[in-house]
């Protein structure tokens, strides 16, 4: 289905954010360099090896524990584990968070079709709003309105019984732009209007 049927068929657009705005690599490799930067200044160990240490982990096995492996790596101090925990939620980045080509395209034409785009964030909020404030919207940030997936008592499903409550909806004029689903919550999203933004075409 293309772009302009999406925005057709519904009144009101769900975007995930890690891996379905971004690549949340772009943010998280950014955290890892100025970890390396700020452990170079304070235990003189060359920020290099860090850096390649922590992408690599990162690539290989993801985030979890990360801290804890480039701490016996290099035989960091356990107090620098709440700098690194602080870093993740407030760093300022050297550079901007890119929008997927093919999202900002599809979020520029909804937003040019009137339509109201929701942001549903899961995770830490503070951390979610470091990411969204560091992201180049081009102008489209006046357009959103944001939700915290963390907020809600009955999770997922809560979210956006709230998001239709707050914005005149039935949850099924919505369509939800979000990562791959499997299990469980494959079966809660089968219920809604939902497209995997692999899947989300915009020719």
């Amino acid at each position: 289905m293309v772009a302009e049927n999406y925005i057709k068929e519904n009144k009101g657009f769900v975007f995930e954010l890690d891996d379905v705005l971004y690549p949340a690599k772009d943010y998280w490799l950014q955290v890892y360099y100025l970890f390396a930067q700020f452990i170079e200044y304070g235990e003189q160990v060359e920020a290099s090896g860090i850096i390649h240490f922590m992408e690599e982990t990162y690539r290989e096995e993801g985030r979890a524990g990360i801290f804890e492996k480039t701490a016996a790596r290099f035989n960091l101090p356990e107090k620098y584990h709440i700098n690194f925990d602080l870093l993740q939620q407030n760093a300022r980045l050297p550079l901007k968070l890119l929008l997927f080509a093919q999202v900002l395209d599809f979020l520029k034409a909804v937003q040019e079709a009137g339509k109201p785009i929701f942001l549903l964030l899961d995770g830490k909020p503070e951390e979610q709003l470091n990411k969204i404030r560091q992201m180049e919207w081009n102008g489209l940030e006046r357009y959103l309105k944001v939700y915290f997936l963390n907020e809600m008592e009955n999770g997922y499903e809560g979210a956006i019984d709230r998001i239709c409550i707050e914005n005149e909806l039935d949850s099924d004029e919505i369509l939800i732009v979000g990562g791959t689903k499997a299990g469980a919550d494959l079966a809660y999203f089968n219920t809604l209007r939902f497209v995997s933004v692999d899947n989300l075409s915009v020719t």
